[in-house]
């Protein structure tokens, strides 16, 4: 029975060209823009090289200080000495690595000058993250200990200094510091915001010492709990993560503050890659709340109800279509229910027909959807930026397009069945 609805839906589709490819043209859009933007999440989101681990790392990246008054408020990203002291080695962490946020260097090839992003980090960093090596290797502990000028430079970098021959070995010059290059690895997309760099080398190699002090700076009494620097904590499990959270509040009541009259408490939290994505999108800067409130529940439901909003209108248009089309078929409709077909079979029959559509649509919209993430990724508009398919995107392409045959399928098949033969025959009204 089913190879005789395949056959008559196929007859149909022809038959009706218009309508045919009306119905294609909207799904098959509709599936374009929900599985490019489904991608993109994915990629920003998801565990891709170097961030693999992200179902068990936890980020530390802001702290605010404030008094009992609350006069006296300092916020933003914490310093290297205080990460060091308060984050490594907390109980219960496979790894911790600190690192900064990095800047912009300048370098010269001959005459040309280079900008860089470049990333100070501990030799920690290239345990806690996946790196794809392309050749040579991570500078180690041992290195970032003892203030080794080694750098690990991306595949763009190489090429901009070194054309297509070997880096590992060879020297390469920043911020006027002179580096050897002992790795080189795969281009970090910008958006990956805790690990993107051109260049990164140990921290030990900054011209200033004043990043391990933990004490006040001179200026306008801030203090160095202050700085550029963010923290990576990986845990031995996922299931570790709710006791690495209460270890780091442990931590924070530890905190030792150099003049308690200006600030005698900070507050910080470990977050989750999901969770400080929720919080970028709906915090409100420093807070009270910034640090107990997330926002990954708000943050899923205006993903989902916003995809659903977006698949509300096609599939509402899929089903007038569908009525319009049934319509045109009611004589035949009438036919068959009075030589005895039942409501089930003639459900079957236009559900079946309607599924074969929207997968038809589905393969179509699974092609442009990887030639756009194809244009987008050699377009160059997001740096380093690759977009491709996977599963994840895949079963929610697929899901959507089941999703479209079987809701604008069923109800105007349900009604159109339900019709009296004689009603039909004389071309029914849904």
């Amino acid at each position: 029975m089913l190879k005789n609805y395949v056959k008559i839906a196929f007859k149909v589709f022809l038959r009706r060209k218009f309508y045919t490819f009306i119905s294609l043209f909207g799904i098959s859009f509709t599936l374009v823009v929900l599985m490019v933007a489904a991608a993109l999440f994915d990629h920003f989101a998801g565990p891709y090289p170097p961030e693999t681990r992200t179902d068990r790392t936890l980020y530390v990246v802001e702290i605010l200080a404030t008094n009992q008054e609350g006069s006296q408020i300092n916020s933003g990203s914490p310093s290297y000495a205080f990460l060091d002291r308060y984050v490594r080695g907390l109980p219960g962490a496979e790894g911790v690595s600190v690192f900064s946020k990095g800047g912009v260097s300048v370098s010269y090839d001959d005459v040309e000058k280079i900008e860089s992003h470049v990333m100070l980090t501990d030799g920690s960093f290239w345990d806690v993250f996946a790196f794809d090596f392309l050749e040579g290797r991570p500078y180690t502990e041992q290195e970032a200990r003892e203030g080794s000028f080694v750098a690990v430079i991306n595949e763009a970098t190489r090429r901009k200094f070194f054309g297509e021959e070997s880096a590992v070995g060879k020297r390469i010059e920043v911020d006027g510091q002179n580096f050897r290059v002992s790795g080189v690895v795969a281009n970090v997309p910008i958006f990956r915001q805790k690990t993107f760099a051109d260049i990164w080398v140990p921290v030990s190699t900054s011209p200033s010492e004043a990043y391990r002090t933990y004490a006040p700076s001179e200026g306008y009494g801030s203090y160095t709990f202050r700085g550029n620097f963010q923290a990576a904590i990986l845990a031995w499990h996922s299931g570790d993560i709710p006791l690495l959270k209460e270890a780091f509040q442990t931590r924070l009541a530890q905190v030792e503050f150099p003049d308690p009259r200006r600030y005698d408490r900070i507050q910080a939290a470990a977050y989750t890659p999901l969770e400080e994505i929720s919080r970028q999108a709906y915090g409100e800067g420093f807070s009270t709340a910034a640090f107990t409130e997330v926002y990954v529940d708000d943050l899923l439901f205006t993903l989902i109800g916003s995809g659903l909003l977006f698949m509300l209108l096609p599939a509402l248009h899929l089903i007038n279509l569908n009525v319009s089309r049934i319509m045109e078929r009611a004589s035949e409709i009438g036919v068959r229910k009075t030589f005895g077909a039942s409501s089930r079979s003639l459900v079957g029959q236009f559900v079946v027909e309607n599924v074969l559509l929207t997968l038809m649509g589905g393969v179509v919209g699974f092609l442009l959807s990887f030639w756009v993430l194809f244009a987008l990724s050699h377009s160059q508009l997001i740096q380093y930026g690759q977009f491709h398919l996977n599963y994840r995107i895949f079963l929610f392409g697929l899901l959507v397009t089941l999703f479209f045959g079987v809701f604008s399928g069923v109800y105007p098949a349900w009604k159109m069945s339900r019709l009296h033969p004689a009603e039909a025959l004389r071309g029914g009204s849904l």
